[in-house]
């Protein structure tokens, strides 16, 4: 029996710095990624996530399970910088996670920052 093209969920695993961004998408570790991402401490993940959409807490559930792992959370809301709700927050607060909304672009500069003093940072981005 002839299997077809079997389409995982796309992961990095491991941390990198993004090298590039926009176009809607980025670049990262000698790859490009189409789409909004997340960079956690256990490696880049697809996110389902545009410009525009509502943050809500589900969006952020795999970053929620990597808590322990993660002190600041950068996220970058698209084009231009929007608050987080209070919901998504107050979540983050009871892990002791601190949350940092700004443009996708800031993100990426506070992000590779943060990255290259080995600080227990992850981002949530928006493609831009």
């Amino acid at each position: 029996m002839a299997r077809g093209i079997e389409i995982r969920e796309a992961h990095f695993p491991g941390r990198a710095p993004i090298d590039a961004y926009g176009n809607g998408g980025f670049r990262f570790a000698d790859m490009s990624h189409r789409g909004s991402v997340l960079m956690l401490p256990s490696g880049v993940y697809a996110w389902d996530v545009v410009e525009g959409d509502t943050l809500a807490v589900e969006k952020f559930q795999r970053v929620l399970d990597e808590a322990r792992d993660i002190e600041v959370l950068l996220v970058g809301t698209g084009r231009d910088s929007r608050p987080l709700p209070a919901e998504l927050k107050s979540a983050l607060r009871a892990l002791n996670i601190s949350s940092d909304p700004m443009s996708t672009g800031a993100a990426v500069r506070t992000y590779n920052v943060m990255l290259a003093e080995s600080r227990a940072v992850a981002v949530a981005l928006i493609a831009v």
